[in-house]
């Protein structure tokens, strides 16, 4: 298994998440640069979290159209596995490869904080061996309330899309548990296919001993592990 990590102008979480890759998880990983064309054999695509373009205009707009995401598509509507992270999770909002939008967060402010989630699909890869229980992780967005329509909404829970809901350290779901006031308290959502994901908190910001919590990594595990079989 080979990783691609895609940097645009203004990532700041790529070394984050090649370190977790690379050192937590023993895997293969590149970067990708975003002006390039090649995603070089990679089997798995990852978009990391950061500022891509200032964010300018709309969180993950002008990023969705880098060289780069042409390849990122077509991967993606191959069956090739992808998964973008805070504002990669934008992005692939943006390029429609998942449902729904990222809105303004409910408070208008910038929140940084360790949040709880709670495993929802049994059908992703990323969520469907995970114990049920709740996971601490940190999140650190302005633009993280997830929004789609009624309609879109029933699909996502009819074909059971929802990645992660965001939770009180117990599980139990309350307006306070909900850093960003995203609806249906969605913090992740899958495609309809399960290979494309996106969540806005930061696995690989608790992925390692030294960080003194290791419940990202058991959520990136879940990617290694399933794919591998």
């Amino acid at each position: 298994m080979k990783f691609g990590v895609v940097v645009f102008p203004g990532s700041n979480c790529d070394d984050d998440t090649v370190y977790t890759l690379q050192h937590n998880l023993g895997q293969n990983v590149v970067k990708l640069w975003h002006k390039d064309h090649d995603l070089q054999g990679c089997d798995f695509i990852l978009l990391p979290g950061g500022f891509s373009y200032g964010d300018y205009l709309r969180t993950g707009a002008i990023a969705r159209f880098s060289p780069i995401m042409n390849e990122v598509i077509e991967h993606a509507n191959r069956g090739g596995y992808v998964m973008g992270i805070c504002n990669g999770f934008q992005i692939l909002v943006e390029a429609g490869l998942l449902p729904g939008v990222l809105l303004r967060n409910l408070s208008q402010k910038y929140s940084c904080r360790n949040v709880h989630l709670l495993p929802q699909s049994k059908k992703a890869l990323l969520t469907a061996e995970l114990p049920q229980r709740a996971y601490k992780i940190p999140i650190a967005h302005g633009d993280g309330r997830y929004f789609i329509d009624e309609d879109g909404l029933k699909r996502l829970n009819d074909q059971d899309q929802v990645l992660f809901r965001y939770c009180e350290a117990d599980g139990s779901f309350t307006d306070e548990a909900n850093p960003n006031g995203s609806i249906d308290h969605i913090a992740g959502v899958s495609n309809e296919t399960f290979n494309v994901f996106g969540m806005m908190p930061h696995p690989e910001r608790a992925s390692d001993e030294a960080l003194g919590n290791i419940d990202g990594r058991y959520i990136l595990e879940q990617l290694v592990s399933t794919v591998l079989i």
